[in-house]
């Protein structure tokens, strides 16, 4: 519960967080399942949370997908979460993009490869990239 109070937990972050004190892994799947079943505990709020957070930062939706499975999301929460999210992902794009080298095109082919790259690295797909930069 201390955990939970602090923020929402996926539940494979729990269970790696309670390995270090609970020594019975039979104790602990219970703990977990009770959890869940109270509703204290959710992967799919945590999905929500989560993808509204790092939104707000700047990122696209595979990054994202990568990094809720990473920290063992179901796909179906996450994708739920992002579909949830009703987030426009050109305009996110377009802000991350502005935010990090302003208002001007880029002049050489050089720099716009560097722009995609970034983009990229934020986690949007090349459909979004593509519609930044039609010449």
């Amino acid at each position: 519960m201390d955990l939970l109070a602090r923020r929402e937990h996926a539940a494979s972050e729990l269970r790696c967080k309670l390995q270090r004190r609970f020594q019975d892994e039979s104790l602990l799947d219970e703990q977990l399942r009770r959890l869940a079943d109270d509703k204290l505990q959710s992967d799919a709020r945590f999905a929500e949370g989560y993808v509204r957070q790092r939104v707000q930062r700047g990122y696209g939706p595979l990054r994202l997908l990568a990094e809720l499975r990473q920290r063992g999301v179901a796909g179906r929460d996450a994708a739920m979460a992002l579909e949830v999210a009703g987030v426009d992902w050109c305009e996110r794009a377009s802000a991350a993009l502005r935010k990090k080298f302003g208002h001007l095109p880029p002049l050489e082919q050089k720099e716009k490869a560097r722009r995609i790259r970034f983009i990229q690295r934020r986690g949007f797909s090349a459909d979004h990239y593509r519609a930044l930069f039609r010449d």
